[in-house]
């Protein structure tokens, strides 16, 4: 037989394997493209992080030993049965002492480009010591903290098995409550499913979707946190009134340029974490939305629009975080 034949009935064995590839790419691509097409991507099903790291730091975050009166955790302002984020306008620290900012959730921070509302922390190591050495929230020195840590009955030899060294450093505990915090992801949300083809919203989130879309939320709400990855202002269209140590962007640089502008927030579990804003002067969902759409859209939003909105915002609540219900 000659070449050609022989390559025509090879071809012709392979023909339908090669069909099948050629199909499933133009199926992926498809899904690919409609994916990037939309402002928001799913959570992961799965983040990778270190479970010895993120045991430790999860007993670390829920013990009072890191703040001055031993009444404070870091869970005492990110509750994890309120989203990770905390009930009250404004937290409270040691001593009762009330704070000036509503604490963000620190579910899915992992996620943010930066941390804080002002985004002085660049990740969630760096996050860790800023409530330590606060004098409202829980009021130690670093070295207070080591000290703690190195003569409690037990954080010795936990820290030695995973990090190898003694005595217990800062930078060390600063490690694993961050390892627990990335830990904190919440998948698997209606909306995450729907992006997922898994499943359809019902028609009220799917038109307040396309409403978010629509009226320019997403320009800021966007990207695996529906948030967190820009600084925006408070006040785009129209003004709010600025005040002195509101905690913004400006309290950081000093730039008037800077003023009422904030990291935005996420939306994720954004049903569970009011009140709402920095400052927690929105008590509810239905009143951040007009506030924003107010504030930054530059109009008002009808009951009906209202309605929709919340039904898609709803649609964000994920997973609550495996870790808080592993031993």
């Amino acid at each position: 037989m000659r070449n050609s034949d022989n390559d025509m009935v090879y071809l012709q064995q392979w023909q339908p394997l090669w069909r099948l590839i050629f199909l499933l790419s133009i199926s992926l691509l498809s899904m690919s493209s409609a994916f990037a097409m939309e402002p928001i991507e799913p959570i992961p099903l799965h983040v990778e992080y270190n479970e010895q790291k993120a045991g430790l730091g999860k007993q670390l975050f829920f013990d009072p030993i890191l703040s001055k009166d031993q009444t404070v955790t870091c869970a005492t302002c990110h509750d994890p049965d309120t989203g990770g984020a905390d009930y009250r306008a404004v937290s409270e620290g040691i001593f009762n002492r009330p704070g000036k900012m509503n604490a963000p959730t620190v579910f899915n921070s992992y996620f943010n480009f930066r941390q804080f509302w002002d985004g002085r922390a660049d990740n969630l190591a760096e996050q860790v010591s800023g409530p330590l050495h606060n004098p409202i929230e829980m009021g130690l020195t670093l070295e207070e903290v080591e000290r703690r840590l190195n003569l409690h009955p037990d954080y010795p030899r936990l820290f030695k098995s995973i990090y190898g060294k003694l005595p217990i450093r800062i930078d060390d505990m600063a490690d694993a409550i961050a390892e627990f915090e990335k830990a904190l992801y919440t998948p698997n949300a209606k909306f995450d499913r729907y992006l997922r083809g898994e499943l359809e919203l019902d028609k009220a989130a799917q038109d307040g979707y396309r409403l978010f879309k629509k009226i320019g939320c997403a320009a800021c709400h966007n990207g695996i946190n529906v948030g967190g990855n820009s600084y925006q202002y408070l006040g785009a269209v129209i003004p709010v009134e600025w005040r002195e140590g509101g905690g913004d962007l400006h309290q950081r640089t000093g730039d008037p340029f800077d003023k009422n502008r904030y990291k935005v927030p996420t939306l994720r579990n954004i049903a569970l974490t009011g009140p709402y804003l920095h400052d927690g002067s929105a008590a509810s969902l239905d009143m951040v939305l007009e506030k924003m759409a107010f504030h930054n859209l530059g109009f008002k939003l009808s009951d009906d629009q209202v309605t929709l909105l919340m039904a898609f915002l709803n649609s964000l609540t994920g997973d609550r975080p495996a870790i808080l219900d592993s031993p």
